[in-house]
């Protein structure tokens, strides 16, 4: 049983999708050549990541499910005023913020297996505006993601839990 200062969040199959969608990124903004047979399986093996992780947030654990952290408005609202007043609330999953960028970041990955795969259709090979949109996503999901492990790192010191920790071990402490 979980003390009041540990609870479990994130499952195994989040934590796997997790670090593999940031093994993909890193391998195809990094190290992989554009365009060649290894980053676009790359790029297609994160898309199916993504997707699969649609079908866990209505199917898998409590804290995975869209239906419990998919915040309205109005809960974005609040979270930032209580963050501007200094008094964050807990949240045991995402915060508002925190499942936006998920969101955010979810859609850039399926955009740009959608790009990437359009560049190999007789329809689209070579067009230099979908090459300068894939170009863009790519630029944005890596600006992004740095944002991700940066407000991880403060909102762990603001909220006093460890949620890079978290992400390894699936278990938020509270500090």
């Amino acid at each position: 049983m979980a003390s009041a200062a540990t609870v479990p969040v994130w499952d195994r199959f989040v934590r796997l999708f997790h670090w593999s969608l940031v093994s993909c990124t890193v391998l195809n903004y990094f190290v992989l050549e554009e365009g060649k047979t290894l980053h676009q399986w790359t790029g297609y093996l994160a898309s199916a990541w993504v997707v699969a992780r649609i079908v866990w947030g209505f199917i898998g654990s409590p804290h995975a499910r869209f239906a419990n952290f998919v915040p309205l408005p109005r809960h974005v609202r609040q979270h930032l005023r209580t963050l501007l007043r200094g008094q964050p609330e807990y949240h045991a999953g995402h915060n508002p913020l925190g499942a936006l960028m998920m969101l955010a970041l979810m859609g850039l990955v399926l955009t740009l297996g959608v790009t990437g795969w359009l560049q190999t259709t007789d329809t689209y090979w070579g067009e230099e505006w979908l090459q300068d949109l894939h170009a863009l996503l790519a630029n944005s999901l890596v600006a992004l993601a740095g944002l991700h492990a940066m407000a991880a790192l403060v909102m762990g010191r603001i909220e006093r839990t460890r949620l890079v920790k978290a992400m390894f071990t699936g278990v938020k402490e509270r500090w």
